[in-house]
């Protein structure tokens, strides 16, 4: 039986909100105890500054720490050492001391950032691999609404404590969050995985072994650095309104109706978090980053451009919680997805540190914005960020990049996919108008075992490798690309890093014993990652189709010298593609192949005007399994083989 996510979910329900109550707290009732404006503002990101600083410098050792102790033990220790922090921020309000009330909640942001790690890492440890999304969405969701609680609690005690002083409201709760949040950790149960991986405590030596470390995943350091963006909004947004929904010039609330407008930001993440736990269980929703994160910039230029009323500025602020409550949640979860063991603990570490960078730069950027440009223009710089973050993270994932592209190629091309491998029961990429889902697109991977894939494609025009790559958008693919791509323009190099591409010098304009020495190189390169697990695309004919549908393999050997020498245990598939002989990207009434560059701008411009208002071009996909029949053709001669080769890609020419 699986056991209980509850008691973390209430153990850092606990955490979470005494840490934002102390943070609120300590924010109100030190901007009452200053005049001057601009020294609140810049107070304010002090404070909050303090509670991130220790996640900067601390990280690796609470990295180090789940190597040494269980992870729950780390929890308890942790809550233990929050109530002594508590008596000095008790003193703090007490005395009327910033610095004993800052001192507190530094204090409180080391002993946060020191469990940080083991408290996200035991999700996987209590749930096991399969509950990753809901254990996070619940894990995020509780953390939300202790915001939620922890900043609208601040606010009220914030104003009855002026009203009421003997009344010691805000003594209680400290001490009561903190004795409960310390009871609720000697529940949680779960067989931990062991780290015994020791890494260096230095911060600036840690943070560069993690970067490196997160390299060896594909795409995971653009999921953490884009992750930390969100998390360097939140904190400016959280600053922001806190500054601006008292201001004059801005909302003009009190402490209460302050943490009212709060409230409604994280009740929308709380339930963005929620709902998008479940949604990423059965849909790839780190796909749809894109849309998310332009809603997001879409609804916080709204804030900043229209002048809404208090309650119209909530529930548009509700709106944009809740919308980036699902641009969150697929990055957490995809953390927990990408790594697995022992490195789950470093790579948490590391983004505790590097998402706490971002929250301080946070505190620099909205004290300076604020104090040039007023308590308002945070929200314009931060509808810029989620207009640019996401359209560069999408370029920066391989299987992000492709399903987008999917998505754009469907609005212009019907592919029809046959499947004869007997792998997938897929049918089409889009079948009857009707798109498929991400269970049912290709996966030529065997689910039982991973088996090495070479796949061997024809090259009916330019685009083709781009429909065949978003086609097998689940099944990472290492393609080999032209040389002349990886000097094109920007976003063609940057698209063939992400896939991992090869560069693959032109042969023609090398002479033929040169020639041959690099073809003998690109094969080297090609067993080698098939033996290593990896997955290989590559056209055998190098060129693009010259003659209608008709595949020109010639002389070319790269096919013929891997297939004769395949790694145990490979497949080869093969795909032949057909309907695009006469679009822009086809040689159709060229002498030479199409200028990628202006190309691709017509076909930009095609896309948005001229594409919706005439049928989609119809395109054929065949998939079929070829492992049996190159095994028995490399014993052939090289032109035979290719000539075998180009009759598969050949048949059925003229009748489509």
């Amino acid at each position: 039986m699986k056991n209980s996510f509850l008691p973390l979910y209430v153990t850092n329900f606990f955490g979470t909100l005494n840490d934002n109550f102390l943070k609120t707290l300590a924010c109100l009732t030190v901007i009452g105890w200053i005049a001057d404006e601009r020294v609140r503002s810049l107070l304010t990101s002090v404070v909050a500054g303090m509670l991130v600083l220790p996640y900067i410098l601390c990280s690796p050792l609470a990295d180090r720490l789940t190597a040494v102790w269980p992870k729950r033990r780390i929890v308890r220790a942790a809550k233990w050492a929050e109530l002594p922090i508590m008596v000095v921020a008790i003193a703090g309000f007490a005395l009327h001391s910033p610095w004993f009330v800052i001192g507190a909640v530094l204090l409180m942001g080391l002993q946060s950032s020191l469990y940080s790690p083991a408290k996200y890492a035991l999700v996987r440890d209590i749930g096991g691999a399969e509950r990753i999304s809901t254990g996070m969405g619940g894990m995020e969701g509780v953390s939300f609404l202790g915001v939620l609680l922890g900043t609208v609690a601040g606010g009220l005690v914030a104003d009855l404590q002026v009203r009421h002083p003997e009344w010691n409201l805000a003594y209680c709760c400290l001490a009561t969050f903190a004795v409960l949040g310390l009871a609720a950790s000697y529940t949680v149960r779960a067989k931990e995985e062991l780290n015994r991986s020791f890494h260096a405590i230095n911060p600036i030596r840690y943070i560069a072994r993690a970067y490196r470390m997160a390299g060896r995943y594909d795409g995971l350091n653009a999921v953490i650095f884009t992750l930390s963006i969100f998390w360097w909004g939140a904190a400016m947004l959280q600053m922001g309104l806190l500054v601006y929904g008292k201001a004059e010039a801005g909302l003009n609330l009190s402490d209460t109706g302050t943490g009212v407008l709060l409230c409604g930001a994280a009740v929308g993440i709380v339930a963005g978090q929620i709902v998008a736990g479940f949604v990423d269980r059965r849909r790839f929703l780190l796909g749809a980053t894109l849309l998310t994160g332009w809603i997001a910039a879409a609804l916080l230029g709204v804030l900043y451009f229209a002048a809404l009323s208090p309650t119209a500025f909530g529930v548009v602020l509700g709106l944009l919680a809740f919308d980036l409550g699902f641009f969150k949640l697929p990055f957490d979860a995809e953390i927990q997805k990408v790594v697995k063991g022992p490195k789950l603990n470093t790579m948490l570490s590391y983004f505790n540190q590097v998402s706490f960078l971002f929250m301080l730069v946070a505190s620099g950027c909205y004290a300076l914005v604020s104090w040039a440009f007023g308590p308002k223009a945070f929200l314009l710089l931060l509808a810029i960020a989620f207009l640019v973050a996401p359209f560069v993270f999408v370029f920066c994932y391989r299987s992000v990049l492709l399903c987008v592209g999917r998505w754009v190629f469907a609005r212009r091309y019907r592919v029809e996919v046959e499947d004869k491998t007997g792998l997938t029961g897929l049918t089409g990429l889009r079948a009857g108008g009707k798109p498929q889902t991400p269970e049912n697109l290709v996966n030529l991977v065997n689910p039982v075992k991973k088996t090495p894939l070479l796949v061997l494609p024809n090259h009916p025009a330019m685009v083709d490798p781009m429909l065949v790559g978003v086609t097998f958008w689940k099944t990472p693919l290492k393609p080999l690309s032209d040389e002349l791509f990886f000097h094109t323009g920007i976003v063609a190099p940057h698209v063939l890093k992400t896939l991992g591409a090869v560069a693959v010098p032109d042969l023609r304009k090398h002479a033929t014993v040169k020639g041959a020495t690099i073809a003998r190189g690109l094969g080297d390169i090609v067993k080698s990652t098939l033996e290593d697990g990896g997955n290989v695309i590559f056209y055998p004919s190098g060129h693009i189709q010259i003659e209608s549908e008709h595949e020109e393999i010639g002389t070319r050997q790269l096919a013929y010298n891997i297939c004769g020498d395949l790694p145990a245990g490979v497949r080869v598939i093969g795909v032949r593609t057909r309907g695009l002989w006469g679009s822009i990207w086809s040689r159709k009434g060229r002498k030479t192949s199409p200028s990628f560059v202006p190309t691709f701008i017509k076909s930009v411009f095609l896309w948005f005007f001229w594409s919706p208002f005439v049928p989609r071009r119809r395109v054929t996909m065949h998939i079929e399994d070829l492992t049996d029949r190159v095994k028995e053709w490399s014993s052939l001669t090289r032109l035979e083989f290719n000539r075998k080769l180009e009759e598969w890609y050949n048949e059925g020419v003229g009748v489509f």
